[in-house]
């Protein structure tokens, strides 16, 4: 009879602790999902600053004969994001944040692919002399 009130109290023992346990498990969860991380900002900037220091290695390093491949994947990656700009601009309820970059955004693009007709254009002058 004493074997079965041992296991009856260990059970019930292992019974508090498995709860002890559930309830710290989940606390654990809550604090580790609300834990501080890394800014959305900060993240976004350092991708920003890192793409332009590739951005520059990658211009100034390719040999003549890619310039014009390049300006055509350039031109091509600014006609995707004066896309994406304008339907950033077109969901933005009012004048805010998002509106003022979408609308740098159309603006630099458009100055890039520009650019990249004029210089396109240039270059085939000099083969019709």
């Amino acid at each position: 009879m004493s074997d079965l009130q041992e296991i009856i109290e260990l059970s019930d023992q292992i019974t508090k602790n498995s709860d002890l346990l559930i309830n710290k498990i989940a606390e654990m969860s809550y604090n580790a999902a609300n834990a501080g991380g890394v800014s959305p900002f900060i993240f976004g900037l350092t991708v920003f600053v890192l793409a332009c220091f590739v951005g520059y290695f990658v211009v100034w390093r390719v040999t003549p004969a890619l310039h014009t491949p390049l300006m055509a994947v350039t031109n091509a990656i600014s006609g995707i994001i004066i896309v994406g700009a304008i339907i950033a601009l077109g969901s933005a309820k009012s004048f805010s944040l998002i509106s003022i970059i979408s609308f740098l955004a159309i603006v630099i693009a458009s100055i890039n692919i520009f650019g990249g007709f004029l210089v396109t254009w240039r270059m085939l002058q000099m083969f019709k002399k």
